[in-house]
């Protein structure tokens, strides 16, 4: 019985899940079943809006959300708005404030220049490309898409390695933006400091976190209220996806943080 097995034994009515490592990839479950992917949407986003700005859109440091704000703030959760609204709570740079309103506004920045809608842009441009068939943002570019372990484990691979960006452009996403800021990590409370990068969160030194302890500082990804995650360490090739049926909550957080310190002990050797 490997580690990943531990994913069969959560509290789901449906959960599929896979590894990819050492050049292998292993999954449990029905890895076609559709999944909400609740707020790990924001990689599928922040992987657009990177496109973007390769292809002139705009760039990282054009100026877009309150004043003194950037795209690059917007992905990094640094512009001080607001969860779910354009209000701003603190001063550009002042806080990490995880923000689902910043994607959508990302997302419409993109429809104003390109006169596409965000959906067929993420398709034409990420999607298509992969064969993610399965895939759709069918709402905000915060939180509504859905996919399939089988499309999300295509995704993780050009994570690991880019094909549809540079290579640069995707290891600025994975590299700390705005060093030293302070936040909240959803469900988990305040974290001191708490990193991010270009739309994914980035591990750190944070305690507690949902990718257990003993995975590296620059390990990177999402988890989302649907009670799914995806994380990706570019380093070592190494990336899980894990999707489930259930809402996180109290039941996700000891057993994330247990079944990925048991996969990544386990490929440690």
């Amino acid at each position: 019985m490997s580690a990943l097995d531990k994913v069969t034994k959560w509290p789901v009515d449906n959960a599929a899940a896979v590894l990819i490592a050492d050049g292998e990839v292993e999954t449990v479950g029905d890895v076609s079943h559709v999944f909400e992917l609740a707020s790990v949407t924001k990689l599928l986003t922040a992987y657009g809006v990177l496109l973007a700005v390769e292809e002139g859109v705009f760039e990282l440091d054009s100026a877009l959300g309150p004043e003194g704000a950037t795209v690059r703030h917007l992905l990094a959760h640094a512009s001080g708005i607001k969860f779910d609204s354009r209000e701003q709570l603190r001063d550009v740079d002042e806080r990490r404030i995880y923000s689902s309103a910043g994607f959508e506004w990302l997302a419409e920045a993109v429809v104003e220049e390109t006169g596409m809608p965000f959906g067929e842009y993420l398709t034409q441009g990420v999607f298509a490309p992969l064969s993610m068939e399965d895939t759709e943002l069918y709402g905000s570019a915060g939180h509504a898409a859905r996919s399939t372990v089988a499309d999300m484990t295509t995704f993780a691979k050009e994570l690991l390695a880019p094909t549809l960006l540079h290579e640069t452009t995707v290891e600025e996403a994975f590299t700390v933006q705005f060093p030293e800021l302070d936040g909240v990590v959803p469900g988990f409370g305040p974290q001191k400091t708490n990193e991010w990068g270009l739309g994914v969160e980035i591990r750190g030194t944070k305690d507690p976190h949902w990718t257990g302890q003993t995975m590296p500082a620059d390990l990177a990804g999402h988890f989302g209220v649907a009670g799914t995650y995806l994380w990706a360490h570019p380093p070592t090739g190494r990336a899980m996806v894990a999707l489930t049926d259930r809402d996180f909550g109290d039941w996700a957080k000891p057993l994330w943080a247990e079944t990925n310190d048991a996969i990544w002990g386990e490929l440690e050797g």
